[in-house]
């Protein structure tokens, strides 16, 4: 006889209630609600630590197809909060996978629920905006309605939350560029990803990834040739410290790249405002304008909160650093996805131009941010 599946309950702040099955582990989990887009690469997205503190709802109806498997994991495990999935599948149908997607979700202790109907959900939040809730299941599924209400209204909202410090190594590490050297490059480890580090490495970097509180003087220690700021969670108007770490570094004239968190802090350095979106950009499919190029390139994106700045024309460093320009724009709201500092060597995107699952449009980022290392060790001579 077939055992009846396990209910489980999703319940937001605003009170809505979603009823449906138990999915990878069972218990109680919160975090802020956001979806994804993507209709691949869900093990990416589950092991980007940038989704740190939220349940992620994966609009593709069907997910867990290709299982998991040893190769494609972008950190050292799971970061999302929770997971809201429509239809998983309930076998493997990848020659390399090793494990399926739920035994992973419990293997990490991740709660999700599944059999919901997620495009509804999506249609809430876009109209809403992105906000708490909590999944429960298990003896928590038979809480009173009210009772989960009332907790997940006590969860920590997003705005004015840190998560670097839950992300971020203890200890440096190191992998030896491929190719031409071009020298140490300090990566301040937000949330950083596999891929990116990969990518840096085939560029030529000697890539130190370093926690997230390290100081200016042992980031000088190691002698770089210029100095990286990687995605990650959390609000950056919460990141005081990682902003003045910056602007040392820039004070020092070091080369700059950031993404995605690390454009927001670049931001900041210069003197500029953040703010949080509405419901964010989660997915594979965002387009985005290079404004250097005129080309639009469609691109990975997991980020809630954006740069206040003009979109048109140069615009004064209110801190000092000269003349600055939005490089980049988002074509479906406008927003900010690029900085270019004009008069020192630093710029940033908010979006993930290593994106593992794809696309690769923006992956030339990567080979822009050595040319100006060169260009500025040449100059320096």
């Amino acid at each position: 006889m077939t055992a009846l599946p396990e209910p489980a309950v999703l319940v937001l702040e605003d009170g809505t209630r979603h009823v449906g099955r138990a999915y990878g582990a069972r218990g109680t989990t919160l975090g802020e609600v956001v979806f994804a887009t993507g209709m691949s690469g869900y093990q990416e997205t589950l092991t980007d630590p940038s989704y740190a503190g939220q349940i992620v709802l994966q609009t593709a109806p069907h997910i867990g197809n290709t299982g998991m498997n040893d190769e494609d994991t972008e950190s050292r495990r799971i970061w999302v909060a929770g997971y809201i999935v429509r239809d998983p599948s309930r076998v493997v149908s990848n020659w390399r996978a090793n494990a399926s997607l739920d035994e992973i979700l419990v293997q990490d202790g991740i709660v999700g629920i599944s059999g919901i109907d997620t495009r509804a959900i999506t249609r809430h939040i876009r109209s809403a905006g992105s906000m708490r809730g909590g999944i429960f299941s298990g003896d928590a599924a038979a809480l009173d309605a009210e009772e989960q209400v009332r907790i997940v209204r006590e969860a920590p909202q997003m705005a004015g939350r840190n998560l670097s410090s839950e992300v971020s190594v203890d200890v440096a590490t190191i992998t030896t560029g491929i190719g031409e050297r071009v020298g140490n490059l300090a990566v301040l480890d937000l949330g950083v990803k596999q891929a990116t580090i990969d990518n840096l490495a085939a560029r030529g970097f000697d890539v130190h990834v370093l926690p997230q509180n390290v100081t200016i003087d042992e980031i000088r220690a190691i002698d770089p040739v210029a100095v990286f700021y990687s995605n990650g969670p959390g609000d950056p108007a919460a990141s005081d410290g990682h902003v003045e770490l910056l602007r040392a570094v820039l004070d020092d004239g070091l080369p700059f790249f950031g993404i995605c968190f690390g454009n927001q802090l670049l931001g900041r350095a210069l003197g500029l405002g953040t703010y949080k979106l509405p419901f964010g950009h989660r997915g594979i499919n965002q387009p985005v304008l290079d404004k250097t190029t005129g080309r639009v390139e469609i691109t990975a994106h997991n980020h809630g909160f954006a740069v206040e700045a003009p979109l048109e024309g140069a615009f004064d460093s209110p801190n000092g650093y000269g003349k600055v320009e939005v490089s980049h724009v988002g074509l479906n709201d406008n927003v900010v996805e690029g900085l270019r500092a004009l008069d020192i060597p630093a710029f940033s995107v908010q979006y993930h131009p290593e994106a593992a699952a794809g696309p690769h449009d923006a992956n030339y980022l990567f080979d822009r941010f050595r040319d100006l290392v060169v260009a500025t060790k040449k100059d320096a001579k």
